[in-house]
């Protein structure tokens, strides 16, 4: 399985470190692709710099090369995830405005009719962010807000890291037990 990993600026990049990390634990290919602030944020969230992020990786892709293999429908991807993702990049997948690598290969797996699932990262939402949610949901998108349960008592930000991403991975249809499930 070949799987696209964007990180965008939105606060919210531990959720994309942890699900590189799992990625990684379960030998499936990733291809990375990082916004500048998405960069800034990992950094200033997590302590993670761009060289460790890379090395979560098994494919890093500069965002501003559009001769990446990942900007084209020849190249088969079986997923991708932006996790997290800032509204300026749910705008312009929802749009069609594909002005770096991460929104371009967004609408290349839109367009080829692959699975995109997004991880939002805004509160509150205004009417113009719901509306390019709907647009993104009416054109097969995934929209996953990470938005926890507490079921399953969390005892730690890791926790309910994993519920995200557990999630994530379901929506992929990645077998794991990360975290625990109703009634389990």
């Amino acid at each position: 399985m070949r799987v696209i990993v964007g990180i965008s600026g939105g606060s919210g990049g531990i959720y994309g470190v942890a699900l590189l990390k799992v990625l990684q634990e379960l030998n499936i290919e990733t291809h990375l692709v990082v916004t500048t602030m998405g960069e800034y944020v990992v950094e200033h969230e997590c302590g993670v710099g761009l060289e460790e992020l890379k090395g979560l990786a098994t494919y890093y892709h500069d965002n501003k090369n559009f001769a990446a293999p990942i900007a084209s429908g020849s190249f088969k991807i079986d997923a991708m995830v932006i996790i997290p993702s800032s509204m300026k990049t749910v705008a312009s997948v929802a749009h069609g405005i594909s002005d770096n690598l991460l929104t371009r290969a967004a609408d290349v797996i839109i367009k080829e009719k692959r699975k995109l699932v997004i991880v939002p990262r805004e509160t509150p939402l205004s009417t113009i962010h719901l509306e390019n949610m709907l647009k993104l949901a009416q054109a097969g998108v995934t929209i996953l807000p990470p938005t926890p349960g507490f079921y399953n008592h969390p005892e730690s930000i890791g926790d309910i890291v994993g519920a995200i991403v557990g999630k994530v991975l379901d929506q992929l249809d990645i077998e794991h037990n990360i975290s625990k499930r109703w009634g389990e």
